[in-house]
């Protein structure tokens, strides 16, 4: 993960960003950025004693210098998404309970979640467990992969509550990180297979990936299936975040990305719904200014057609554009850098401590994950895999799936991180988003009030 870090209060923000942050002109243009592993990404930093600028600070601080600050808490979603009129109907996830799958977990993350839901006037989720069946997890805070897996998990369990405070959370952590290829796959499997077999929770949120290329055969990554096709069984929702590399993904040793088109397992699964990323653009009431766009800053969304999976029935409606392969992502929510509000004590460093901005697919998948856990308890059931009820609502003007038309998954990387001595960018060319499906965006992004009434009448 590459990490920018502001150490300065939140009453100075506009200077401090001007003096580490990379040039706002790169917001413009395609994301060139060092490859990284996906996980979260702390872009800024505020001290715990300071308050927390609002959305509309945030916005002048953008207006004055071009940094793009939104600063996003649980009011902020439940208007760009509109959630108002679900939770006024009692409908915000209670009597379910979202499952987050992460390496490692965070030390402090009770106490982080209790001082995020005081900041915000958010209840404590009724139950929030954590367990870690495939074995004993000891974090250890001198391990930087350690500490960016406690980011990752923050931002995980702090988007899901504020998103669907109803719902019960189950954290579950494997002792063994995912990277890329096999690595720490087999321990999260074994992991998620238990929650299913043990009926522990309604929906399954994984914000991580490898690339497709990183395993060693396609049947070392078709031998790690099981828990998906248990979940489906099951009845259980299973989400994951499409990837933060654009059109291309890490290799195997994490230096560099490949120089062609591929995509992250598992959001690549056809028995996964593949949560892609995009910018929401809102004024100081937290209402859209304009139509949102593909994620493509500082990072961008992944997409693409997948390299083991065969086009599945339910993209058989737009094969004009997947071809004969699965297409990813299925839809897109907020991914921005410098969007959600998440706060963490567990860093080593104290000056790093307090409440920061991240962005990533990271963050899309648990927020869609809490509105998939508001649908199920909408519905009275555990309503499963998504994909034919979404591609089916396609197009129809009820849907709650609002098409995103603008910006592509076009990605640069300095190939010096590749070991290349001389400074040079490769760009690998992504999927453009437009009328209907296409692999930058999906199926679009949502309104959550109308989704959830369209998933619900649906009778498939």
């Amino acid at each position: 993960m590459k990490r920018s870090f502001l150490s300065s209060a939140v009453v100075v923000l506009s200077l401090s960003l001007m003096a580490t942050m990379a040039s706002p002109g790169s917001m413009n243009g395609h994301a060139r950025v060092v490859p990284r592993p996906l996980i979260a990404h702390p872009m800024l930093f505020a001290h715990q004693n300071q308050p927390l600028p609002t959305l509309a600070q945030c916005l002048q601080i953008t207006l004055q210098n071009g940094w793009p600050l939104t600063c996003m808490g649980p009011a902020e979603f439940r208007a760009a998404y509109n959630l108002g009129p679900l939770f006024a109907r009692g409908l915000d996830g209670r009597g379910r309970t979202i499952v987050i799958v992460d390496a490692f977990g965070s030390p402090t993350i009770r106490k982080d979640l209790a001082t995020f839901d005081e900041q915000f006037g958010l209840p404590a989720p009724p139950s929030f467990q954590i367990i870690s069946p495939a074995g004993p997890v000891k974090f250890d805070s001198r391990n930087p992969e350690e500490v960016n897996w406690a980011y990752e998990t923050t931002l995980d369990v702090e988007v899901a509550h504020e998103v669907a405070p109803g719902a019960n959370i189950l954290l579950v952590t494997t002792p063994v990180s995912e990277t890329e290829g096999v690595q720490g796959f087999p321990e999260i499997v074994q992991a998620e297979n238990y929650v299913i077999d043990n009926n522990l929770g309604d929906v399954i949120s994984q914000s991580f990936a490898a690339t497709e290329e990183t395993f060693p055969s396609q049947q070392s990554l078709l031998d790690l299936r099981s828990a998906f096709k248990n979940a489906y069984r099951h009845g259980v929702t299973v989400l994951a975040a499409s990837g933060d590399n654009g059109a291309t993904g890490g290799t195997v040793d994490l230096t560099c990305c490949y120089p062609t088109q591929v995509v992250g397992w598992p959001a690549s699964d056809p028995l996964v719904t593949s949560v892609g990323g995009t910018r929401i653009q809102l004024d100081a009431n937290a209402n859209r200014t304009a139509p949102d766009i593909v994620w493509n800053d500082y990072g961008a969304t992944g997409g693409g057609p997948s390299h083991v999976f065969a086009r599945p029935d339910y993209q058989d409606s737009v094969a004009r554009v997947v071809g004969q392969r699965r297409g990813v992502p299925d839809v897109s929510l907020a991914a921005f850098c410098f969007g959600p509000w998440l706060v963490e004590t567990f860093d080593p460093n104290p000056r790093y401590r307090g409440w920061l901005l991240t962005c990533g697919t990271s963050e899309a998948s648990p927020l869609f994950a809490g509105i998939v856990a508001i649908a199920d308890q909408a519905a009275g059931k555990r309503l499963g895999l998504l994909n034919d009820r979404l591609y089916r609502l396609s197009g129809r003007a009820d849907s709650g799936l609002v098409d995103v038309t603008s910006g592509d998954n076009s990605y640069t990387f300095c190939a010096s991180a590749c070991g290349t001595a001389a400074e040079v960018d490769t760009t690998v060319p992504g999927f453009s988003a437009g009328p209907g499906y296409d692999m930058a965006s999906g199926l679009g992004t949502i309104d959550a009030t109308r989704l959830v009434a369209a998933l619900t009448a649906d009778g498939h």
